[in-house]
């Protein structure tokens, strides 16, 4: 039996738009948790706080995805803010209201994560707090 693979291309903003990560995963959902906990505090995304997740398009094959990942990393910017607002015009985050029940201790989240519910200081869109 063949089991079906599934890997994601994406991007992550922060919470100015001014920086745009793009990377490659299997696990989008695990991918952007890592991002936020600061899994590795020395990355690009956690360092300059690229937890909003603004584009995602699936793949089946690894070398597919590889092979887009790097054509984006090599766009230039207004390349890729184009590709975004073309499926996310309000530049929404997409992983809001993700569950993320179980993988941590409520009462001691891990250090640096972004927490969706409550209400961020930066303005912004309401319907993005």
């Amino acid at each position: 039996m063949n089991k079906l693979h599934c890997y994601w291309v994406y991007i992550v903003t922060n919470k100015g738009r001014t920086v745009l990560y793009t990377g490659v995963t299997n696990n989008v959902h695990r991918r952007l948790f890592e991002h936020r906990t600061g899994c590795s505090p020395d990355s690009f995304a956690y360092r300059y706080q690229c937890w909003t997740l603004v584009y995602m398009k699936e793949f089946q094959y690894i070398q597919e995805a590889i092979a887009y990942e790097s054509r984006l990393k090599n766009w230039k910017r207004s390349w890729k803010e184009e590709l975004i607002t073309g499926v996310n015009p309000d530049w929404c985050d997409l992983s809001k209201g993700w569950d993320y029940t179980g993988w941590y201790d409520p009462r001691k989240p891990p250090r640096g994560f972004y927490t969706q519910h409550r209400i961020e200081a930066w303005g912004g869109p309401e319907d993005q707090r």
